[in-house]
């Protein structure tokens, strides 16, 4: 929905609002007049409810207003007396209308001192359930989020099976775009398989000032861009048409800013024409091929010894020779110095790759580019060998018409030779270089796909581990990011648990006693 709709949509909620309560505004001694006005009407309606003005604001929240509204055409049915189960239920199946109707055919009789104690535990704990609810949905959507890394991109730096907070607030929390959807799941219902939004209505991309800007390096979970499969892992070709937020959910390494120049170059990224220094905990990976006198490898030795437990193939193309599908260069190195290997070589692509970005150059996965990062604000010139690069940001991104009559371009009906970005790009890789599908083969990352950063390891599952090794329990409650070898606090969580509950048991055995 464009501005100008959705302020018509938001104009016809005001009256529909007056029309179906502007009777109750007049029971309570208000003048009819204040229920069309908006904001206003709000804070007033919740006087009539007895309520604290501060839950207005929770009405405009997205996704936390859906569970707002239903409680609010409930209240509105009580505060005039209608308390009954079948009132409940009329007020939620009607969508509020009921309210209405009782303004309109029944007496309107304000209890302004009503409880708003639970009259029984049912009602109690709903209330406690709805009020739960609307606090995680808060913290979920604009504090910090739990996830899961689910694929090896980002191996070692992080694993698959690691458990994630991701902080909302660090990049400045994103509003929800999707208007209606359910709270605190992505986009389909939990063992239902089923959509968990609707398409429609759209509200406008906003997101809150953060503490940072995004920096290279940084790991960075995000919307896929060209996501259209309809689930995760599924292997059908069924496609789907998701909203940005609920594109499915990427976690990357961040390799170029807004403005950056990036080429790659026998696997090393260069930064405006400067090798990109990586970081202490990256755990950059690649391909090697490695050549042996004919002996093989131990699998507890590649296991223990060199942490490999990537897949390992034969090369059919020479006698002896195995691929390994994702070394460290410390594991390389060390690798090369058992006695059955002959050489070892990193399996650097020469050749061009046709599935790589843009699709129609000669570059492949390790000899990419230079290509330039969008900045927002800038021009770039258009013309048959740039457009290539940023025709999904003007078709898809940025939402305009594009059309191309042989070296002449179209932008929304007018003939382009340049183009002015709308938002900032980003260009996210794994540190699994050549198992990792990344910027190389889809391109840039709007600014509006950006989810958050992950801070926080709370939990580390070994697929392949039992029992007590089912938990790396090195890797618990470990920071993201920092210097050095990751540290775990999981001792300190424990004793300040203990701690708590210690004093928790002594206070209540002297309050007991006395």
């Amino acid at each position: 929905m464009t501005l100008i709709q959705w302020i018509l949509f938001f104009a016809l909620l005001q009256i529909v609002h007056g029309i179906g309560t502007w009777k109750m505004y007049v029971a309570v001694g208000r003048k009819s007049w204040e229920a069309f006005v908006p904001v206003y009407n709000a804070i007033q309606f919740m006087k009539i409810l007895n309520r604290p003005s501060w839950w207005t604001i929770l009405l405009f929240v997205p996704i936390v207003n859906l569970i707002m509204f239903p409680v609010i055409w409930v209240e509105s049915c009580r505060s005039f007396g209608y308390n009954s189960t079948k009132d409940t239920v009329l007020a939620v199946l009607s969508l509020g209308l009921y309210g209405a109707y009782l303004a309109y055919t029944q007496p309107l009789k304000h209890l302004p001192e009503r409880s708003l104690v639970p009259v029984n535990k049912t009602a109690d704990t709903v209330s406690s359930l709805l009020f739960a609810i609307v606090v995680a949905t808060i913290v979920h959507t604009y504090v910090m989020q739990p996830f899961t890394i689910p694929t090896a991109s980002l191996e070692k730096s992080l694993l698959i099976g690691d458990f994630l907070f991701v902080s909302k607030f660090h990049y400045g929390a994103r509003t929800p775009l999707t208007a209606v959807s359910m709270p605190m799941v992505h986009d389909s219902i939990p063992f239902m398989h089923k959509k968990s939004y609707t398409n429609y209505p759209q509200l406008p991309y906003f997101r809150f000032p953060g503490l940072q800007q995004i920096e290279r390096n940084d790991i960075v979970v995000f919307n896929w861009p060209v996501d259209t499969v309809y689930k995760f892992f599924d292997t059908s070709k069924r496609k789907a048409l998701k909203p940005i937020d609920k594109k499915s959910n990427y976690v990357k390494r961040c390799q170029g800013i807004p403005g950056d120049s990036m080429e790659i170059k026998d696997g090393q990224v260069y930064i405006n024409q400067k090798p990109l220094v990586l970081p202490e905990r990256s755990r950059i990976q690649f391909s090697y091929l490695v050549t042996t006198n004919g002996g093989g490898f131990d699998e507890s030795y590649l296991q223990k010894e060199l942490q490999i437990t990537d897949p390992i193939y034969i090369d059919n193309r020479t006698p002896n020779t195995y691929i390994f599908s994702a070394l460290t260069a410390d594991s390389a190195a060390r690798l090369k110095n058992n006695p059955v290997v002959v050489s070892i070589v990193k399996n650097i692509s020469k050749e061009a790759d046709s599935s790589v970005f843009p699709q129609n150059t000669t570059w492949n996965r390790d000899n990419f580019g230079p290509i330039y990062i969008p900045e927002v604000g800038k021009t770039v010139a258009l013309n048959a060998q740039s457009l290539p690069f940023y025709e999904r940001i003007i078709k898809e991104y940025e939402g305009n018409t594009l059309e191309v009559h042989g070296n002449e371009i179209k932008i929304n009906n007018k003939v382009a030779t340049s183009y002015t970005f709308k938002q900032n790009y980003y260009w996210m890789m794994g540190d699994n270089r050549h198992n990792s599908e990344d910027s190389r083969y889809w391109g840039f990352v709007p600014e509006n796909h950006i989810v958050g950063k992950p801070v926080f390891i709370w939990l580390s599952v070994d697929p392949n581990g039992r029992g007590l090794n089912k938990i790396r329990w090195e890797r618990v409650f470990t920071t993201v990011n920092g210097e050095g070898e990751p540290f775990s606090y999981l001792k300190f969580f424990l004793l300040g648990l203990a701690a708590y509950f210690g004093i928790s048991y002594f206070i209540n055995k002297k309050k007991q006693n006395s």
